[in-house]
């Protein structure tokens, strides 16, 4: 057996089961686009073009890759015979971990590459299996002795093949190497061969291997739409390379069109459907990879805070008593003694004046709201602080604001100042939440700090409602900040939703605030798993205004409506009869939710105030 040392094999294991982790691009498509013909062995550029190679590597290390792939994937015998390279294996793959390896450093893994032999194997080939497991060993032997920490299989289509693979290296490793073994798909999630989704899933399950997924061959939907397929048949941790759509031929090139941002969406849903490992396969580039890491960080299910916790059983000696809940806020004391509330969200301005802001904010104080909810850079615009906004409202309007604070323009000093700040100019309700990434503004090329996400922001609030900095120093005085947070009933990964909760509520957490629910059966079932927490729940209601508006909540937010709301929008023949009907939706859910929950938070779409005040009607007399 071959023993890997010097590696970051357990590392990455550990990674692996806190967190997502991001893989790199395409090389063939960089060394294509750098000038090398196709009719070259890419494999054996790491002797004559070293610098070519780790030029690519350094710039996905650059865009955010934590895993590197070598540059071996037809570094193998029969492949490279066909170049007349066979006696160079050893120093090809040897050559091939130590570039990544020097692109790499410690700032991300060095995934040892392995592709296909390229040739038919039994029963449909004459190669045996015996034959191919040794041509399988003779090259993951040189990749482990080189130090790789991790081993990737891809752009498997035989599955027998496959299975020689990972068992050449579980002969030549043991398990001291963690494996990622990976098929190519068509269009209807089917391997070359014809094996379903279902069908090659349950095998690999089987298999002694970490990761199982996808790369290659499709683009981004269809590797999402099989992925969720194999969530429901397997537990292994799931990893998705698509390619950047299908080729299509340019001016005598094979040209990829799904853009870095269309990838960065995809890469989003495939993190909520539950998947640890996210790259891209022909036709991606570091550009792709800078937005893809960038909705990883935003999201990052699985991966706890970097900010103190402080809890009851650890509070230190001189951490101050937090204020009681009915003591932070008139929202506060209300939420204590169990009275139902209502909030309509309100916008921050685009520009310099918020005088409509204000007026809609009055309009709402007279009709009973009990508090405006000011988004913290919706939909990452550029708009006015929110914080700015609140304080306005609450001094112009004569009602109390809550807050939304993101983590994702803000590193952890500036968070934690901002909170102090808001404190001080009267602002006690927050809503803390990680914040959506710049690639779904627009503005896609600003950076995204996210030093902490939703989680760690409730640590720091809480640290501060004690009397203490970010280090647990004390400081003297201490914060009355009412923490919310937010969840999704309709997530795709209700388990990693709630995981999160947990860890909210675990940081102290006094309130929920939901995403828009339409979907009555998926909001009882959420209540039912977050009942232990005895915690408010305040229930986003969104009042529909067009047909196009609900299939976008269902196709871009991944929100569920229901057939029936979806059929009432798609009879209505004008602007005025939706708004109408949408309104009738949502008033009919907050007459269906009013005892499931301590209150709803109303939109108001397109900043249409009167849309949220007539659905506040059907909650009745509080």
């Amino acid at each position: 057996m071959m023993a890997a040392t010097g590696t970051r094999a357990q590392e990455f294991r550990d990674q692996l089961s806190r967190r997502v982790l991001v893989a790199d691009g395409a090389m063939g498509t960089m060394l294509y686009a750098r000038g090398v013909f196709l009719n070259r062995s890419f494999d054996e550029l790491n002797l004559s073009a070293p610098d070519l190679v780790r030029g690519i590597h350094q710039d996905y290390i650059k865009a955010g890759s934590e895993i590197l792939e070598t540059n071996t994937f037809g570094a193998n015998r029969v492949r490279l015979a066909a170049f007349g390279m066979a006696e160079k294996l050893k120093d090809i793959n040897r050559a091939g971990v130590r570039l990544a390896r020097e692109a790499a450093r410690d700032t991300a893994f060095v995934a040892g590459a392995v592709g296909p032999l390229g040739v038919r194997i039994e029963p449909l080939g004459p190669t045996s299996f015996a034959e191919a497991r040794a041509a399988f060993r003779e090259q993951v032997d040189a990749l482990a002795e080189a130090g790789v920490d991790v081993l990737i299989f891809e752009t498997f289509g035989n599955l027998d093949e496959l299975r020689e693979a990972v068992l050449a290296a579980r002969d030549s490793i043991g398990d001291a190497v963690p494996i990622i073994a990976q098929v190519t798909i068509d269009d209807f999630g089917h391997l070359p061969g014809g094996a379903d989704t279902e069908t090659f899933t349950r095998e690999m399950d089987s298999w002694p291997v970490d990761v199982i997924g996808l790369n290659c061959s499709v683009g981004p939907k269809a590797t999402l739409e099989t992925i969720e397929r194999m969530l429901a048949v397997s537990s292994k941790p799931m990893s998705a390379m698509p390619n950047a759509g299908l080729p299509m031929r340019v001016e005598g090139r094979n040209m990829y069109l799904s853009s870095p941002e269309y990838m960065a969406q995809y890469a989003r849903r495939m993190l909520w459907a539950g998947v640890k490992i996210v790259g891209g396969c022909c036709g991606t580039t570091p550009d792709h990879i800078k937005l893809i890491r960038s909705e990883t960080r935003s999201l990052q299910p699985g991966q706890k805070s970097l900010a103190v916790t402080v809890s009851d059983r650890e509070t230190p000696p001189h951490a101050l008593a937090p204020v009681p809940i009915e003591q932070k806020s008139k929202l506060g004391a209300k939420l204590a003694a169990g009275k139902f509330v209502a909030f309509v969200e309100i916008l921050p301005p685009r520009g310099v004046e918020a005088s409509r802001e204000i007026e809609g904010a009055r309009r709402c104080a007279e009709a009973g709201i009990d508090a405006i909810n000011v988004p913290d850079g919706p939909r990452a615009s550029a708009r006015m602080s929110a914080q700015v906004t609140c304080q306005l409202i609450q001094r112009d309007a004569g009602i109390e604001a809550v807050l939304h604070f993101c983590c994702r323009d803000r590193n952890i000093l500036g968070i934690q100042s901002e909170l102090l700040g808001a404190h001080t100019a009267g602002i006690r309700n927050l809503i803390c939440i990680t914040g959506d990434p710049p690639r779904m503004g627009a503005y896609p090329d600003a950076t995204a700090v996210f030093d902490v996400d939703a989680i760690g922001l409730v640590n720091i609030v809480r640290n501060l409602n004690h009397g203490l900095d970010i280090g647990g120093n004390p400081m003297g005085s201490q914060t009355a900040l009412l923490t919310g947070v937010g969840a999704n009933p309709g997530a795709m990964n209700m388990d990693e939703e709630i995981r999160r909760f947990d860890w909210k509520t675990e940081a102290g957490s006094e309130y929920v605030v939901t995403q828009p629910v339409f979907d009555l059966n998926l909001l009882e079932a959420f209540l039912k798993r977050i009942e232990h927490a005895k915690l408010p729940v305040i229930c986003g209601v969104w009042p529909l205004t067009s047909y196009r508006n609900a299939e976008f909540m269902v196709n871009e937010l991944r929100v569920p409506v229901p057939e029936e709301f979806m059929e009432r929008m798609r009879r209505v023949d004008d602007a005025d009869k939706a708004r109408a009907e949408g309104v009738a939706i949502a008033r009919q859910m907050v007459e269906r939710i009013r005892t499931m929950v301590q209150g709803v938070q109303l939109s108001a779409p397109f900043g249409r105030y009167q849309m949220a005040l007539d659905v506040a009607e059907a909650i009745g007399p509080r």
